[in-house]
């Protein structure tokens, strides 16, 4: 039998596992007219907030590396949503910055993120609530 602590219920990892699971399949669905993928979508809601930002800048906001952010950025590229440039004053830097259809892309998804909180059945404080605890989680031990 196994110990009271090693019983998948008493996990918190597991049911933050599957929840992020459901909230990105439940994602796919708003997603669909920007024709983005989820993290697609992370890059996206960065780039609206910041005109130009380097890739490290990048990975640290999305908690992502770069060989994890690379290729979704060429991707991206390739489609012609955003652009990658060696900057200016230290050419081991590369800047992102949204194309024209990159911009467009966020009137399309100005919607999504209310949807997406209807979609979950939390109550308005609920929904904050979990967003402190979880973002206080994302922090760093010291």
């Amino acid at each position: 039998m196994a110990k009271e602590q090693l019983k998948l219920n008493n996990q918190l990892c597991f049911p933050l596992y599957a929840a992020t699971r459901e909230m990105t399949k439940r994602y796919q669905p708003l997603l669909k007219e920007l024709d983005v993928t989820y993290p697609q979508y992370l890059v996206l809601l960065v780039l609206w907030e910041e005109e130009i930002i380097t890739v490290k800048a990048l990975g640290n906001r999305l908690y992502l590396d770069s060989g994890t952010l690379t290729p979704m950025l060429k991707r991206m590229e390739d489609r012609g949503i955003l652009t990658r440039r060696r900057s200016i004053e230290d050419e081991r830097v590369v800047e992102v910055e949204l194309t024209a259809l990159g911009k467009e892309k966020e009137h399309l998804a100005e919607e999504i993120p209310t949807k997406f909180i209807e979609g979950t059945k939390l109550t308005e404080e609920e929904y904050h609530q979990l967003k402190v605890i979880l973002t206080k989680l994302m922090q760093k031990p010291d």
